[in-house]
């Protein structure tokens, strides 16, 4: 072998060599995330873990960003199919804090929970976890099948803030458990909250195109109507002190108000848009000012 061959097949082991080390690396980055104690740690860039469970045992799940001191919590999908939209937004902005971590301020943890009611969820779109638009049934009945959990119950009824075992849905008359937090997934919920003690709490819904400030029985804490005015003022969606289109028991947010979070409703503008850009300037003006704080 001369010298010339000699140096053409070291230049080709070198190859081989460095592209299995370059696919080796890009498998173990892409590679499926490892379980351990309950936390799923999908890459460097966010925590995922599974806070609870549904009536038909289908997983809550929380995303986490950043490791500041002031915890951020934003939930989607608590009226499963029938606001599928507002868990697809939840996904989308799981997707952008996990390309852009550093938008998440040094003193904020964000905590993003895709979807409070899976099953209804499921019933719309067939899936467990993430969807596609093109995978949610159309059907004429969607504005019913979907919304209620696995129990016949509106979750967002069975919050404890002045609840009753029947409620209003718009014209309707709806179920709301035996008791507040009956339910598996408005357990999860609370425990979670109790738990990470948050500055505030932004809910996706759909669709009334505005952001509603929450109170329960002594009007909005006022914290709550400066981060109303924080989203309304960044992504144009209309600010509302106080929602008095019906009478409302046992929600979310009232519940929040009562315990002395501040929280407020995002209602998207239809039931199939996510408003992205609106959304993203709504979410980063309120990252803005709690980084500022």
């Amino acid at each position: 072998m001369n010298f010339l061959s000699s140096k053409k097949n070291i230049f080709l082991v070198l190859v081989v060599v460095a592209g299995v080390v370059w696919g080796s690396y890009h498998f173990l980055k892409n590679k499926e995330p490892i379980e351990f104690e309950g936390v799923l740690v999908e890459n460097n860039n966010h925590e995922y873990s599974v806070i609870g469970k549904s009536v038909e045992d289908r997983e809550i799940t929380s995303y986490s960003f950043g490791n500041g001191k002031t915890n951020i919590l934003f939930v989607g999908g608590i009226h499963g199919g029938y606001e599928w939209n507002s868990t697809l937004l939840a996904y989308d902005f799981i997707d952008y804090f996990t390309e852009n971590p550093d938008s998440v301020p040094e003193n904020v943890t964000l905590k993003i929970i895709p979807s409070a009611n899976p099953d209804g969820l499921f019933k719309v779109v067939g899936k467990n976890g993430r969807f596609l638009v093109s995978d949610v049934s159309f059907s004429k009945n969607i504005l019913e099948e979907g919304r209620l959990n696995a129990n016949g119950v509106d979750l967002n009824r069975n919050f404890d803030c002045n609840w009753q075992p029947e409620s209003k849905w718009k014209s309707n008359v709806v179920s709301a458990g035996t008791e507040s937090f009956s339910e598996p997934e408005t357990e999860t919920i609370k425990n979670f909250v109790e738990d990470l003690d948050p500055k505030a709490v932004v809910f996706w819904h759909s669709q009334a195109n505005a952001v509603y400030a929450s109170e329960c029985n002594e009007g909005p804490l006022p914290e709550t109507i400066k981060i109303m005015n924080e989203y309304s003022s960044a992504s144009g969606y209309k600010a509302v002190p106080s929602f008095d289109a019906y009478e409302i028991t046992g929600d979310a947010e009232g519940w929040l108000a009562s315990i002395g979070v501040p929280a407020i409703t995002v209602e998207l503008e239809t039931r199939e848009s996510i408003d992205w850009e609106k959304n993203l300037f709504g979410v980063k003006g309120i990252l803005k000012y709690f980084g500022q704080k």
